[in-house]
């Protein structure tokens, strides 16, 4: 299996399962975005708000998500950011999936002219604990 921060960040990829312990390895900053309960833009910008650690002046629009995600002094060189329950999302909520998909996906494309590195990782819930 192919070291996931052992490349340049391409798209939005799958996380790997130690994801803590290899983003630590190469010290690389992880933060997780809940997408679990996300209903609307509203919602999702909260989301982004607690899993980037942001403060309350965060805009709460794409453009200010944009500005944090490429912004020097918000994250240093090397960050993943963790969408949790990715695909469900995504399946739930297409339209403002694909509108989210654009922004982090310019966001990246930015920060690499920077030379920084932003992974985007898809994480699914393990659902493997079946309730029989």
């Amino acid at each position: 299996m192919i070291q996931v921060f052992s490349e340049v960040p391409q798209g939005i990829q799958t996380a790997p399962h130690e994801l803590r312990i290899s983003a630590a390895g190469h010290q690389v900053a992880v933060r997780e975005v809940d997408l679990t309960h996300v209903r609307d833009k509203d919602s999702l910008m909260m989301a982004f708000l607690s899993g980037l650690a942001l403060t309350q002046s965060f805009g709460r629009n794409w453009d200010a998500l944009y500005d944090v995600l490429t912004d020097p002094q918000q994250f240093s060189g090397r960050l993943a950011v963790v969408l949790c329950d990715y695909a469900h999302f995504k399946k739930k909520r297409a339209n403002l999936c694909a509108e989210m998909d654009q922004v982090l996906l310019d966001a990246q494309s930015n920060a690499a002219e920077q030379g920084r590195l932003l992974w985007l990782l898809a994480e699914e819930p393990d659902r493997d604990t079946k309730h029989w």
